[in-house]
């Protein structure tokens, strides 16, 4: 397990990580981290492996493309001093080329996108223990649909700045296909990207998978 006792970890993103968290500051009580993937992230964290007290902060905000991230990254960020970051942006930044075809000035290109994570990374890594990028993902099992390839590449993207820079890596996409070997995506999602419950099961285990979380420890 990578977390030590007392870690702050803080997870960002948009709608997927925020899912209604408390704001300004996504922490506390009942649902302060939201009802998605950083709530099931918490829950396995504090009924598991109390002993840590790892305080879980959600500062995710719903359509955020990696421009926004960028603009918010030293407030909700830098500010808030975690020792551990987790990241999973990137399907806004996909989608709006595709449901706003006309609006060019909201749609975020592969170089833009890649090279504003890799800023983003190379500027905290030295000031956490570490991070966690998590690819986008498109619920559609099908490669050769046109949005699922081109967030194929934004995930590919994640994938050279999480090995360049020594961050750890989650293909969140990766888990899905898998997912939807045994159901169709219209079951976890109808818009193909917000999960429901389980899909967001699916994403808390994947992140803590990487954190080497024992899901078979014992109190």
């Amino acid at each position: 397990m990578k977390l030590e006792r007392n870690d702050t970890l803080l997870m960002i993103g948009d709608s997927i990580t925020d899912f209604g968290r408390k704001r300004p500051v996504g922490e506390g009580l009942h649902e302060g981290v939201g009802t998605g993937y950083p709530m099931y992230v918490r829950a396995f964290l504090e009924s598991m492996y109390p002993e840590l007290n790892v305080h879980v902060i959600n500062m995710g905000t719903s359509g955020d493309n990696i421009r926004a991230l960028k603009s918010r990254w030293k407030t909700d960020v830098f500010d808030l001093r975690p020792d551990w970051v987790s990241v999973m942006i990137g399907v806004n930044d996909v989608w709006r080329q595709f449901d706003q075809p006309g609006i060019p000035e909201s749609h975020v290109y592969l170089p833009e996108f890649e090279s504003t994570l890799d800023e983003q990374v190379t500027s905290t890594l030295p000031r956490v223990k570490g991070m966690i990028l998590m690819t986008p993902y498109y619920m559609e099992p099908c490669r050769e649909d046109r949005m699922r390839a081109v967030v194929d590449t934004y995930g590919a993207a994640v994938k050279r700045v999480a090995e360049k820079r020594g961050a750890l890596f989650v293909d969140t996409q990766a888990a899905f296909d898998k997912l939807f070997e045994h159901m169709h995506s219209s079951n976890v999602a109808w818009d193909r990207v917000h999960p429901n419950y389980t899909g967001h099961m699916l994403l808390a285990r994947a992140l803590l998978r990487a954190l080497e979380f024992d899901f078979n420890k014992e109190l």
